[in-house]
């Protein structure tokens, strides 16, 4: 009989197939909480999921729809540059989304919420929700594709990257919202770019 093979770190840290799905089921809702919030507060937030709030505003048409749709030219990306599994797990975290934002007002109502608690806690729980994704190998696609990739193959950090696009998507929105709005907004960006600069940096957190 064949003694058994000593199990390495990479054998420690592999994600199983139930890992990644409470990672992306608990992170797509800590995403889906802050979008509730920032609708709620007439507030964005950057990347595809801002354009999704700038066309909901414009159109009303539910933001979980067009998010979908947003995002449907970055699966090619994600699919040559990201691998498979990313694409998959991408694929499935933007359709559990956009499922839960259509449904959620159905089951939580808010009856006052300021623009600065929206933000705050909001971008928190954003920056949240993507680490969880990040870390088991998805996201919701847009610009989070892109900054992992820049992170994984640049090494710029994804907090960076990300406080950049944010930022610009959300102060082109003064076109459309009113700036005080704008402002809560970019809070909301900062605070989640600073919380995933802070907590998810090249190698501190290494698994498959």
């Amino acid at each position: 009989m064949n003694a058994p093979q000593p199990r390495t770190p990479a054998d420690f840290l592999r994600h199983s197939r139930f890992d990644d799905a409470q990672a992306i089921f608990s992170g797509t809702l800590f995403v889906a909480i802050a979008m509730m919030l920032f609708g709620q507060a007439g507030l964005l937030t950057g990347g595809t999921a801002g354009i999704a709030f700038l066309l909901h505003y414009a159109t009303g048409v539910s933001f979980g729809k067009l998010f979908f749709l947003v995002n449907l030219p970055f699966y090619w990306f994600a699919w040559r540059h990201m691998g498979r599994a990313f694409t998959i797990k991408t694929f499935s975290a933007i359709a559990l989304l956009s499922v839960m934002t259509d449904w959620a007002p159905r089951y939580i109502s808010i009856d006052s919420l300021h623009p600065a608690f929206a933000a705050v806690l909001g971008g928190l729980l954003l920056g949240t929700g993507c680490l969880f994704l990040a870390r088991h190998r998805a996201s919701l696609g847009g610009a989070t594709v892109l900054t992992l990739y820049l992170q994984e193959k640049r090494g710029w950090p994804a907090g960076k990257v990300q406080i950049g696009i944010d930022c610009t998507v959300v102060l082109l929105a003064l076109l459309v919202i009113p700036p005080q709005r704008v402002g809560w907004s970019v809070l909301a960006a900062v605070v989640m770019g600073l919380f995933l600069w802070i907590n998810h940096k090249p190698g501190r957190y290494a698994a498959t």
